[in-house]
């Protein structure tokens, strides 16, 4: 069931189930909590209570916001957090592992531990080296076209590239109602500002996180031209023996949804490290 949490410009919603260890899920930009569809059951039946989170601009939050960066995205997960009585281990994908970061930066008290897939937690760039990846520049194009352009038919490409290989199930229902949400009124304006915020913010917190973190990267990922790389970038930067990485084969940008079962199975060795009953 739906629950809202009314934050200063507008509306967040989640949706909590199980009990045990507070786990808190956040999706990455032009998606929702349908991103943990396959996530969320494993978890609750390993004893965690999992609350899945809308974005701000996504799924059945509010559409309309003035801002919608890193640290925006972090303020709605601990507003959410401290209503639901942490502390939580935060799990945030692409946009919102900058997000994570800067929550466990930023309250300390509330996060038990981040896990980061996919993150976009740096200030990113190009080198003319990386454009000689394929995959990497039909991507960088079709966001380009989702992003720049505002073309729902772009995410759409995009998407594809980002599940190189193994689709889910529900592929083609998924990417219909990713479509629609992306369709109602402001929600690509909020898709466009969200892919326009640059994670410098995420990038100045990162030597500040205090708690334990797992960064997950698929080695086939086509925002990145070296997938692995950007991960121990991400390791490196953060106080030493702090975090790990660990790198899903064949996935791409997705791994969650892609491998379910290989990404919650390193959670869970995580979770259970990191939290307590």
């Amino acid at each position: 069931m739906t629950e809202f949490l009314n934050v200063d410009d507008g509306s967040i919603a989640y949706e909590v189930t199980g009990d045990g260890p507070l786990v808190v899920l956040a999706h990455g930009m032009g998606d929702s909590r349908e991103a943990y569809r396959f996530v969320t059951p494993k978890l609750v039946a390993a004893g965690y209570r999992v609350a899945a989170v809308d974005l701000r601009g996504c799924g059945e939050s509010s559409a309309q916001w003035p801002s919608y960066s890193r640290t925006d995205i972090a303020g709605d997960l601990l507003a959410v957090i401290r209503r639901l009585g942490g502390p939580a281990v935060l799990v945030g994908h692409s946009i919102s592992g900058g997000s994570a970061t800067v929550a466990a930066a930023q309250e300390p008290e509330l996060i038990s531990g981040i896990v980061e897939l996919a993150p976009f937690t740096r200030k990113q760039s190009v080198a003319w080296g990386d454009l000689r990846v394929g995959r990497y520049r039909k991507a960088m194009s079709q966001l380009a076209g989702a992003g720049l352009l505002g073309r729902v038919a772009s995410w759409r490409a995009y998407l594809d590239s980002a599940y190189p290989g193994r689709k889910p199930a529900d592929w083609a229902a998924r990417l219909d109602r990713i479509d629609a949400m992306l369709r109602e009124p402001g929600r690509m304006k909020a898709f466009r500002k969200m892919g326009g915020s640059a994670p410098v913010d995420a990038g100045a917190q990162l030597a500040h996180v205090r708690c334990p973190a797992l960064i997950v990267q698929g080695s086939l990922d086509p925002d990145w031209a070296d997938p692995r790389a950007e991960g121990e970038a991400i390791v490196a930067a953060m106080p030493a023996g702090l975090a790990r990485l660990e790198m899903i084969e064949g996935a791409g940008h997705y791994p969650h949804v892609q491998y379910p079962d290989e990404v919650v199975s390193l959670m869970l060795a995580f979770l259970h490290a990191n939290t307590r009953a």
